[in-house]
């Protein structure tokens, strides 16, 4: 069987690249990122195509800061059509039985597979694109902070991919359940969690038994996030020597906002490399994760892999990873009273603290990691007939 995949950047699509890849399946995969980023992903040149020019454009401008948001959203609209043409022109030398898109991509290309006899899936990372933008614009309304701008040809797009695909793939229940809520066949959306790298998350030093209380919170500052939650609950947390710490890019809607939100005690690093994120993890008595939307956050299994019990939303797709009060708790979103509450129980109870380090880390063995992401992969395409026989497998 042959597949193809077409991702804006990297996300979790190398990582399923690489297990097609060792099943044999994997023909090519295409990229918006140049190759001199691409080459630490580890798959060889050859099966590795670039369309970097947008996609590069737009990155480096919104880093700086300073280029309007109206700017930056037309660029990216124009890198998904134009990497959709690109793919969509490339197609045809690859006779795929499969393509593999990451949402926004591929429904020119998609098409086409599909009319030669192929199968094509849309790769959705977090909830239905109508779904998060609701709540995402409620956000902005609850915290006083100008409406982002519309983007109704974004949501136009999302749909008509969604109509067009065979399948849709998402990483946890809550993402299925919200394309089910916008009226999409339950059938035609297929819940895969991703996996964990156990090479590379794993225990170290463990938190300190008496000395302070260690909490952790990894991923983008934003709203989705939730982190105007996480910063007043902290702050309601009656403990003499707490500490927080926050790793992650800010994004620029919030900053507005932070000036106004209580950050005593809290440390903000930006991101942080893999090994470094695994430190702090070891070393945290919990992970904190209050979202208010998205798919699955990758670093709650990271986390339990270091033996860090986990405080998440069920928005976090926390319900598809651990179950709530064995190894970790599951709040609801925006709650900041129940948040609060589920990390003082921990900061007064440490032999519950360490009874869910070592419930987190037996539990994550049970995830597979990344292999089992593969496996059900692999399920998947077997489901939409693309195996016509064992001959075609290899």
């Amino acid at each position: 069987m042959r597949v193809v995949q077409a991702v804006f950047g990297v996300f979790h699509h190398f990582e399923l690249a690489h297990q097609l890849r060792r099943r044999g399946h994997l023909q090519r995969i295409y990229s918006t990122w140049p190759w001199a980023r691409l080459k630490r992903e580890g798959l060889p040149r050859e099966l590795v195509r670039t369309f970097p020019i947008l996609h590069t454009s737009e990155y480096l401008l919104s880093r700086t800061g300073r280029v309007p948001s109206p700017v930056t959203a037309k660029l990216g609209s124009w890198n998904a059509l134009a990497f959709d043409r690109y793919t969509a022109a490339k197609i045809d030398a690859e006779q795929c039985d499969a393509f593999i898109a990451i949402s926004g991509a591929g429904l020119l290309t998609g098409a086409r597979v599909q009319r030669r006899g192929g199968r094509f899936i849309c790769d959705r990372g977090s909830t239905h694109q109508r779904f998060q933008e609701a709540i995402v614009r409620e956000e902005y309304k609850r915290w006083g902070l100008p409406m982002p701008l519309a983007k109704p040809h974004l949501v136009v797009r999302e749909e008509a991919i969604y109509a067009q695909a065979d399948a849709i793939t998402v990483p946890s229940t809550v993402a299925r359940r919200s394309f089910v809520e916008m009226g999409v066949a339950a059938e035609k959306v297929h819940v895969i969690p991703y996996g964990v790298r156990l090479d590379k998350f794993t225990p170290g030093a463990a938190p300190p038994t008496a000395e302070s209380f260690e909490l952790l919170f990894a991923g983008g500052v934003s709203l989705r996030k939730g982190i105007p939650y996480l910063l007043e609950a902290f702050a309601r947390l009656s403990r003499p020597r707490k500490h927080l710490t926050i790793a992650g890019s800010i994004s620029s809607e919030i900053r507005p906002l932070l000036g106004r939100l209580p950050t005593a005690e809290v440390t903000f690093t930006g991101p942080l490399p893999q090994p470094e994120l695994a430190r702090r993890m070891s070393a945290s008595h919990a992970l904190v994760l209050p979202s208010v939307e998205e798919g699955l956050a990758l670093v709650q299994g990271q986390a339990m892999a270091c033996g860090c019990p986990v405080i998440a939303t069920f928005a976090a797709g926390a319900e598809d990873l651990f179950t709530d009060g064995v190894e970790g708790f599951i709040v609801p979103g925006r709650d900041v009273a129940a948040l609060t509450a589920r990390m003082q129980q921990l900061a007064d109870d440490p032999g519950l603290q360490r009874q869910m380090s070592a419930a987190a880390l037996a539990r994550v063995k049970t995830l597979g990691g990344w292999d089992d992401y593969g496996d059900r992969w692999e399920a998947l395409l077997r489901t939409l007939s693309l195996y016509r026989g064992e001959s075609e497998v290899r």
